[in-house]
């Protein structure tokens, strides 16, 4: 069995603490054949709850698939009272992107997964406006356009969820998506939404945050990528950018660095999602980087 031929999986576990999770974690890897090339834990000390991550791979005999071992394994989640999840590394994650008229997001991602950089599979990208079919059909991915008005919403997320439903999706990337979703479409699809949007200290909602920014005279600028939730923008944390800035900055140069952060913090909640790095502890986030 060469290296490449091995397959290759994650184990999440999220449980309250206890001594010996870790040593059965490893007996019931060890009792199967599997090798554990990287492991990592953490310990919530306000809820006294235990999380941990491990990516273990075959030696000699061949692991069994992870209905398998979610199977075998459930014994063990049982004494434990785990919540816990097994992974096919082979199997990249279905992303499908939405974006509306601002593509700096958009364009990112797609290089990176063309070049390599992403390990999920690209399904398509979804709008509400036709801006962006361009550069995605040149990237050979389907464009699905939605149109929206308040009185079509409602039929727009059945008509995403229908994509959803036929691509097999197991992540939606808003890449600057200017809509809010509707509670039971961030129901439908929760804890597999990521979103990005400018951070600001303080914080500035509503049109041109740039030069409310600028007027208020910011020290700070950034962006957050979060998990979607019902809470608008309020979502558990995956990852924030962040940048300093003084007076010398004009109005477009801080829409570029914001742009900046936005590419870079949506770019690893992305990766980190994609590669199963994180667990959701409530409204935040255990992330095994």
């Amino acid at each position: 069995m060469t290296a490449d031929s091995k397959s290759k999986y994650v184990l999440t576990v999220s449980c309250p603490e206890a001594n010996g999770i870790v040593r059965a974690v490893s007996d019931f890897l060890f009792e199967r054949g599997a090798t554990i090339s990287e492991a990592a834990q953490h310990r919530d000390p306000v809820i006294d709850r235990f999380f941990m991550r491990v990516e273990f791979e075959e030696v000699d005999a061949h692991l069994p698939a992870t209905d398998k071992l979610d199977e075998d394994f459930a014994d063990i989640a049982s004494q434990f009272l785990m919540k816990w999840n097994f992974f096919d590394l082979s199997r990249r994650p279905r992303l499908l992107l939405a974006v509306s008229r601002h593509g700096h997001c958009l364009n990112d991602i797609l290089h990176r997964w063309s070049s390599g950089g992403l390990p999920a599979e690209v399904v398509g990208v979804v709008s509400n406006h036709e801006d962006m079919r361009g550069i995605t059909e040149w990237y050979g991915l389907d464009y699905f356009h939605l149109p929206l008005t308040p009185e079509t919403k409602s039929a727009q997320e059945d008509a995403m969820l229908d994509i959803v439903s036929s691509k097999q999706v197991d992540v939606l990337a808003l890449a600057r998506y200017m809509q809010i979703l509707s509670p039971r479409m961030c129901e439908i699809m929760a804890g597999r939404t990521i979103n990005i949007h400018h951070s600001f200290l303080p914080g500035f909602k509503g049109a041109n945050p740039y030069r409310q920014a600028y007027m208020r005279g910011v020290k700070i600028i950034g962006a957050t990528a979060h998990y979607v939730t019902t809470d608008l923008d309020e979502g558990p944390i995956i990852e924030q950018a962040v940048e300093r800035i003084d007076h010398n900055f004009d109005i477009d140069e801080l829409i570029q660095i914001g742009r900046d952060a936005e590419c870079a913090a949506f770019a690893r909640a992305l990766k980190w999602h994609c590669e199963h790095r994180i667990i959701i502890n409530g409204n935040k986030t255990v992330v095994f980087k």
